[in-house]
Formats: structure tokens, sequence, C-alpha cells
């Protein structure tokens, strides 16, 4: 089967999204819109293993190349994406792929390969990073769904609708600033630089006006207080990206931004919602995601040196006394940081 192997890029064959369509396990981030997405604004460059017989996908397994003078030359399946997992039919030997994966990074000289949700491949005792994932039967009415969300989460919808705030679900240029905007102010809160704004660009380019994803505005006399970008492919949605304003979350937006999108994707028919993922030690996200009913599921992020031919531990970099800093500099300033440094930790 692997003399059928080939490295390819997905931007380069016509059907690729109908062949990833073909695997249970298939995810957005195993588009092509998405890998168009990432190469055109980090520049990374795209290696994804793939066997196919007479039209049939048997195996896909998505890498992109990230090169660094700041965190390494690696591969990554995939960079900024919550998951990736390999698409791999029966019959196919996954530990011939994965040799096949670590002599790639080899012949190119890479010093890491990063994997992302690859547990139900991998030797239970190899070093990772434990994660949380969420998500959401769609598949009910929605009344049936309301009645499974906590009750403050309820309460937290309805207070929302008191207070006047109503729900805009666009996919326009205007509403993507909209939403930019909101997460460069909500990135500095957490003490992060935001990404840059032309990634924003690119995922309404090749996304948003695709009809690939969504942004839901939750708005409050005029302004838009609250948002969150959804992604979408085949029967899945993926929540992505939230964001708000401090001075208005007595509002509660973000909840009714949350129900009215569940209802849109209810009524467009799609099955699941994945709340993407969360560090354990952040208990209060952890918390919001299962005030929706949601159901939650232990995801792995793991590394492996190519040097040393072993699995090594990962350590996160999302807290420690550079939020502080980032927290405390001027806007325009993590603007450019975000611009400058972002593509280095994909």
């Amino acid at each position: 089967m692997l003399s059928d192997l080939k490295i390819i890029n997905p931007l380069e064959l016509q059907n690729w999204d109908e062949l990833i369509l073909q695997h249970p396990d298939y995810s957005f981030f195993h588009t092509s819109a998405w890998a168009k997405v990432l190469m055109e604004t980090y520049n990374y460059r795209p290696h994804y293993l793939m066997v196919e017989e007479d039209g049939v996908l048997k195996a896909a397994l998505p890498l992109m190349e990230v090169n660094s003078w700041l965190t390494g030359n690696r591969a990554v399946s995939l960079p900024f994406s919550d998951y990736c997992v390999p698409l791999v039919t029966e019959g196919v030997n996954f530990n011939q792929l994965f040799d096949e994966m670590i002599k790639f990074c080899k012949e190119e000289k890479l010093k890491y390969l990063e994997l992302r949700g690859w547990e139900e491949f991998l030797n239970k005792d190899v070093s990772s990073t434990h994660l949380l994932s969420h998500y959401l039967n769609l598949e009910r009415k929605e009344d049936e769904l309301f009645s499974t969300f906590r009750k403050g989460t309820k309460s937290s919808i309805k207070k929302s609708q008191r207070e006047g705030v109503t729900v805009k679900i666009d996919n326009s240029l205007t509403s993507v600033e909209d939403f930019y905007k909101m997460n460069c102010v909500t990135r500095k809160k957490h003490g992060l630089p935001p990404q840059p704004l032309v990634f924003f660009k690119n995922l309404y380019k090749y996304i948003i006006s695709k009809d690939l994803g969504f942004i839901s505005l939750g708005q409050y006399k005029g302004k838009s207080v609250a948002g969150a970008i959804y992604l979408k492919f085949g029967k899945k949605m993926l929540y992505k990206y939230s964001a708000s304003y401090p001075d208005y979350l007595y509002l509660n937006a973000n909840n009714l931004v949350m129900w009215e999108s569940l209802k849109y994707c209810i009524e467009k028919g799609f099955k699941e919602l994945c709340f993407g993922i969360t560090e354990p030690r952040n208990e209060g996200l952890r918390r919001y995601k299962l005030g929706w009913g949601t159901a939650e599921e232990v995801l792995n992020t793991y590394r492996y040196n190519i040097t040393t031919n072993n699995f090594v531990s990962v350590k996160t970099k999302t807290a420690g006394l550079h939020n502080i800093f980032f927290n405390k500099a001027p806007l325009p300033a993590l603007k450019i940081f975000g611009s400058l440094l972002y593509r280095h930790f994909g």
C-alpha cells in the first residue's frame, strides 16, 4: 500500500476536499482553504502525506514546515490548528506512515515533528501536553438543546436578551474588521499579541467569503460588543475565535452570540459543533464550554525529536512573564509584535 504514498500540496489537487470528506474524522483543519490561509499568511510550506487508490483516500497526514530562527525548524500537523488527526483507513499500516514522516523530516533537516490530536495512533506512554476539547451534538431541536444547558448559561442568555443585545450573523469584510478590533483588545487583556491583520484578511478572502465560515456579532445600541468566528466543512462546525469589549461584559453578549449561532447551525443542518481546545488550568473557560452541555474529550500535543529519535516533553508558552509585558504594552506595539512574531509559534 505504501508504494502509493505521495507527498503533495493540497492546493494542487482539485479534488482534495472531496477526498478528505470520505473519511469520518475529517475536520476543517484538513481543508485546502485552511492550508491556503496558513501558507499565504505565514509562508509555511505544505507537505501532506497521502495514499490514494482508485480515487479513494486511504491515508492523509497533513504536515507544514515551519522555519524559524526563534523556535526551531520543524514539521507541524498543523500550525495554529487545535487538532489535525491522521485520516487512516483500515488496511493501512500507520507505523509505516510514521516512519515515512520521520524520514522526510530528516531529509529536510528539521529538528522536531509536532502532532496535535494523534492519541489514537500513538503509544499512551509517550510524552505529550494534555489538553481538553469539547463537542456538542446539534442533531436536536432548539428547545431540546436549550434544556441541556446549565442554569447559569440559560440565565446569561435571557439576561442578554433583556438588556437589548441583538446578534448579526454575517460573512462581510466589514464584520471581519469589527471582529479584528475586538480581538486586538481581547488579546491585550489576556497579555498576548493579536494575530496579524493579514491573517484575518486571508481568513475572509479564502474562507468566509467562500461560505466556509461566518461571523456572529453581538450588538448593543448599534455597536458590536462581542463576536465569534465559526468555520465549517461538511456537516461539522468549529467555534474558532471569540472576542469582546471588557466594558460590556455585564451584558453577557458572548452567551447570546453562541446561542444564536447554535440555532443557525441547527437550521442549516450541521451535526456537531467543536468548541476548540482548552488548557486544563483554564477552569473558567472549561466551565463555560461545559455549560452548553458539551461532551469533554482529552486531546494531546506531541513533539518528536528527529535527532534523538524519541518523543520529548512539550511546554506551552501561553502563560508567563510575557503576559504582564504584553498586557502593559500599547495596542499599536502589540500589533507590530504580532506581525513580527506570530509565525514563529505555529
